[in-house]
Order: C-alpha cells, then sequence, then structure tokens
C-alpha cells in the first residue's frame, strides 16, 4: 500500500528544480568554514525556507528523499554540514566537541544571517524568497538542532546552565527521529557520546511544530525505548501534532538518502508517508493550503491504517 492509499492524497504537481553547492560562508565561532547546498524550484515566487539540519555524522548531501521533494514542490531547501560530519572528521579529543551541539546552533544563525549571499548563489533565485517564512526541521542530532531554534533549552554539559538560543526568524519545527529527555533514562553510551543530552527542556517550545517518529526506533541513548523520540511532542506545549510510523527504526524507512548505508528499515512506503506528510504540514504551516494537511489527519487518526498514526494536540 503507498502513502497515497493510505492518506488519500495527492501531491500537487512537482517542478524542476536546481541545487547548488557548496556555498562556503565564514564560521570562525567553529573553526572550520561552513559548507553549504542551496536547493529550489526553478519557477515560483514567495518561496518559504526550510532550514534542514542532518543527523550525527552526515552532510549536506544527505536526505535527497526529504529535500528533493520539498524543493520540486515550492521550498527552498537549506543544508550544511555541521562539524559533527565525518567529512571533517574531528578527533574524540577535540575540544570542541562538547561544543557540537551548539555549534549547530549558531551555524543556523549564520545561515539565516546570510541569505542574501545564499540566494544570490542560485541563479535566478534572488527576490524569489520569502524570509518571513522559515520553517526547521532536522532528523536524530538535528531535531534537536531545529528544536534549540524554536525554544528547546539544553544544558550546557560544560557549564550546567541552559541559555534559550531560539530564533525569531523560525516560525516552525519539523522533528523527525529525534531525542527525548535526559536524566536517569539516559545509557552510559550517551552520556560519554552526546552529554547535551543530559538536561533538555521541552517547556518553552510555543511555536507550532510536527513530530515523527518510529514505533521500532530502538536508540543505544535512552532505556525507554521506542517512546523516547515522541518526548517532543508529549512534553511541549500545544500546537504540535505527532505522526507515529508503524516499523520505523531510525532512518524511517530510508529519508537518510538513497540507499544510505545506515538504513536499517528500508521501507519506500515509509518514505512516502513521511515525505508526503512532511510536505503537507510544511504547505500548511507556511499558509499555502490546508487541504491536504487536513485530509492527512483526518485519514491517519485512529490505529486502522498500515503505515501509521497521526494525532494532535
Amino acid at each position: 500500500m503507498t502513502a497515497n492509499q493510505i492518506t488519500g492524497l495527492t501531491d500537487p504537481p512537482s517542478n524542476p528544480t536546481v541545487s547548488v553547492k557548496p556555498v562556503v560562508l565564514p564560521a570562525p565561532y567553529r573553526g572550520e568554514d561552513l559548507p553549504v547546498r542551496v536547493s529550489a524550484p526553478v519557477t515560483g515566487t514567495n518561496l518559504p525556507i526550510v532550514l534542514f539540519a542532518h543527523g550525527f555524522g552526515s552532510h549536506l548531501d544527505g536526505y535527497a528523499p526529504l529535500v528533493d521533494h520539498w524543493a520540486s514542490h515550492g521550498f527552498v531547501v537549506i543544508q550544511a554540514t555541521h562539524l559533527d560530519s565525518r567529512r571533517f572528521g574531528i578527533s574524540a579529543d577535540d575540544p570542541r566537541k562538547p561544543h557540537l551541539w551548539r555549534y549547530r546552533v549558531q551555524d543556523m544563525g549564520q545561515i539565516l544571517d546570510e541569505l542574501d549571499r545564499l540566494e544570490a548563489s542560485v541563479p535566478g533565485l534572488a527576490g524569489r524568497v520569502d524570509r518571513s517564512r522559515i520553517v526547521a526541521a532536522g532528523h536524530s542530532f538535528g531535531g534537536q538542532t531545529a528544536g534549540v531554534l524554536v525554544g528547546l533549552r539544553v544544558t550546557d554539559p560544560t557549564t550546567g546552565t541552559a541559555h534559550d538560543m531560539s530564533d525569531r526568524r523560525v516560525m516552525a519545527s519539523i522533528q523527525l527521529a529525534t531525542a527525548g529527555k535526559g536524566g536517569d533514562e539516559l545509557t552510559p553510551f550517551a552520556l560519554e557520546m552526546a552529554p547535551w543530552l543530559h538536561g533538555q527542556d521541552f517547556s518553552h517550545i510555543t511555536a507550532p511544530g510536527l513530530v515523527v517518529a518510529g514505533d521500532h526506533d530502538e536508540l543505544p541513548l535512552s532505556t525507554r525505548g521506542p517512546s523516547w523520540t515522541t518526548d517532543p511532542y508529549t512534553l511541549s506545549p500545544g500546537g504540535k501534532s505527532l505522526l507515529t510510523v508503524y516499523g520505523g527504526q531510525h532512518s524511517l524507512g530510508g529519508i537518510a538518502g538513497y540507499e544510505a548505508a545506515e538504513t536499517t528499515d528500508e521501507h519506500p512506503g515509509r518514505v512516502a508517508l513521511v515525505r508526503q506528510v512532511t510536505l503537507a504540514y510544511l504547505r500548511h504551516i507556511t499558509g499555502i493550503d490546508h487541504t491536504h494537511w487536513e485530509t492527512a489527519q483526518a485519514a491517519l487518526a485512529g490505529h486502522s491504517h498500515t503505515l501509521g498514526r497521526m494525532e494532535s494536540k
């Protein structure tokens, strides 16, 4: 069964796209320049922006199943290669490691500060972008990055304090298979590899958001099992929706890339579902069209569907 059959949706017509990479931005705060990729439809005006953060170790060339789909349906998608990427290969004793989560947020702010340069890098894009409609999205570690931009408070492992690092330019978020709360539920592995997970406070995320979680996502970071990745929905204030992907492991069927080695649950139907629901949400939250989102919510309510369910609060 395809995503179209399960949701009753038909995506709007797609458009040709163009991608430019790398656009290199200065980033002295992290000790490495910031390479960025910009993908956009070749036609259209007043195009909203999706600021996408990759998972740990990935890069600006990942997540084509989502990025290509969003761009072909009217969104400018901007991706960076964050410092934790395997392409940088920073050593285990690098003094920047405890700050990787913070550098990611700073990367996103740098991108938003440099939108003039990024727009100019894509032939014909300048003047066609609507900077008042920016959505932060991310997978895994990138989901935390997107969350911080809309109000997630992270306790810095080196200082023990949590500051508001949200960005008022971001109107909403999409968090895919991302981390839940810390505390005693974290494993020793999590405390060693990602100490910034120890204290996460979701109570300040007042912006609208979509959380996507796989009900088979058994991560080595928490003792709670797959329900841990639903915390960004359950522990944050209202105005959120949760898509639970049945059988979905951490790659949610393969959103990280076509034939990506890290995909353990390759399933075109799951990818199609995530792709379609996230597009419907993006079109809804940016005011382009509400019908597809309402149809998806109705079709995925309850527990009777093959690929997943949706709930909102």
